[in-house]
Formats: C-alpha cells, sequence, structure tokens
C-alpha cells in the first residue's frame, strides 16, 4: 500500500472536474476519501463507484460548504464512519458573475467574497478540531491563476480567491506549530471542466499559444499536485502557493 493509507480525505465539490480527479487519485493513493456535493448525486456515487471497483475507499456526502450545520452534519458522519478527517482539499466553486467592474453590483462582487470566504472558513472550522488533536493535517485550497493575472470580466472569481489565498497563509502560520500545513493550487486555465466554457476557442487558442508547455491543464495535472500537498513529500511545506498552468505565468 502507499502511503496514504489509512488516512482520510474530505474533497469538497467532487462531483466532476478537479474534484473528481482529486479523489480518484487520493483514493488510488491509499486515502479514504469523502466526495462531497452540492446538487449532482448522481455524479457523486458515480465518482464514489469508479473508486469501489478500483479497489478504493470512498463514500458521498451531500453538504453545502456554506452552511455551518450541514458542514458539522457531513463531519460527524465522516467521524462516525472513519474517524475523522486528516486532509481536506477545499475544491467547491460557488457561483460568481462574469462581467467587467462597470457593469458589476456590490452585491455580486461582495455576495462572491462571502460565499468564497464563508465556505473557507466552515470547511476549515469543522475539520481542524480533529487534525490538531492528531498533531497532523493537511489543508488545500484551490486558487486560481487569475488572483495574480487579471483577465477580463474575472474581476469578482479573481479577487475572491486572492482573498483566501491570503486567508491560507494566515492559517499556515497559526497551525504550523500544531503539525498542520496549509497550501494553495493556482490552476491557470483547465480543460474539461463544467466552467472550461468561459473561455470560447478563440480564446483557448491564445492561452495555449502562450504556455510554453503547450496546452491547457487537464484536471489529472492538477490533482497530481494536490495529491503532492497531501502526502508525505511535502512535509515541510507550508504557506505556499503552486501554479498549475504550463508556465503560462511564472512566479
Amino acid at each position: 500500500m502507499t502511503e496514504g493509507t489509512g488516512r482520510v480525505a474530505l474533497v469538497t465539490g467532487a462531483s466532476s472536474g478537479i474534484g473528481a480527479a482529486t479523489a480518484r487519485l487520493l483514493a488510488a493513493r491509499g486515502m479514504r476519501v469523502v466526495v462531497d456535493y452540492l446538487h449532482s448525486s448522481q455524479a457523486a456515487e458515480e465518482v464514489v463507484a469508479g473508486i469501489q471497483a478500483a479497489g478504493g475507499r470512498a463514500m458521498a456526502v451531500q453538504a453545502d460548504v456554506r452552511d455551518a450545520a450541514a458542514v458539522r452534519t457531513m463531519v460527524d458522519r465522516v467521524g462516525a464512519a472513519w474517524g475523522g478527517i486528516d486532509v481536506l482539499v477545499h475544491n467547491a466553486l460557488t457561483p460568481y458573475a462574469i462581467k467587467p467592474f462597470r457593469d458589476m453590483t456590490w452585491e455580486e462582487l461582495g455576495g462572491k467574497l462571502d460565499d468564497e470566504m464563508r465556505a473557507a472558513f466552515v470547511v476549515t472550522k469543522a475539520v481542524v478540531p480533529t487534525m490538531t488533536g492528531r498533531g497532523w493535517g493537511r489543508l488545500i485550497y484551490l486558487g486560481t491563476g487569475l488572483s495574480r493575472q487579471p483577465r477580463a470580466d474575472m474581476i469578482a472569481l479573481g479577487t475572491a480567491k486572492a482573498a483566501l489565498t491570503q486567508f491560507a497563509r494566515y492559517l499556515a502560520q497559526e497551525l504550523g506549530p500544531r503539525g498542520i500545513t496549509v497550501n494553495v493550487v493556482e490552476p491557470g486555465p483547465v480543460a474539461e471542466t463544467r466552467i472550461s466554457h468561459v473561455l470560447d476557442e478563440e480564446q483557448k487558442r491564445r492561452q495555449i499559444a502562450a504556455t510554453p508547455l503547450g496546452r491547457l491543464a487537464r484536471p489529472e495535472d492538477v490533482a497530481r499536485v494536490v495529491a503532492f500537498y497531501a502526502g508525505e513529500d511535502s512535509a515541510h511545506m507550508t504557506g505556499t502557493t503552486a501554479p498549475v498552468n504550463g508556465g503560462m505565468s511564472m512566479y
């Protein structure tokens, strides 16, 4: 078995895309995986079925990550079944407006900021006590390259994810002495996801032309970096941000 044997990983927003790819990979590496979803129960169960068919262990649990009571119920259910969560992969993406600042309302921008930070706050609050008690934990947040490199009409998402990245750094400073690492994975454009439609074909061609590795990321590319942070190879890394963009942006 692998180094992940026995660990329990909660992947939020895991019914498709990056979340599903991450759930499958962590399970393949020996972790027991909680597939969180909001609406897509059938898709989540298909992810679980695929993991189980490959010899892994997984369960699907419905919870709106912005709802503290729902998250607490989910975490309690996982605790009863598997004894608590060791790894959090916070991937769930709340809705956001795609428009320029001149057309945006405060409800749209402020609402995205509130949703983003509320969800991160709620799920982190729910899992940190167990990690602290064990003296070991991994918190991994999915950001976006848009928090560093602006693109037209993406101010709501980019601003909210920039806040999330700074939140993670503060957590890294506070939780390091407790054996918990905190890191952020920042994908560039990712093909084969529900939000990949944001780029039209001409925009995709331009993005690929600007990428030294010659293609957009796939969900599996992002999942492998998440899995690195979830394991022991990254044990002395915290407060870091990993760009997964094929060299489109270098920092």
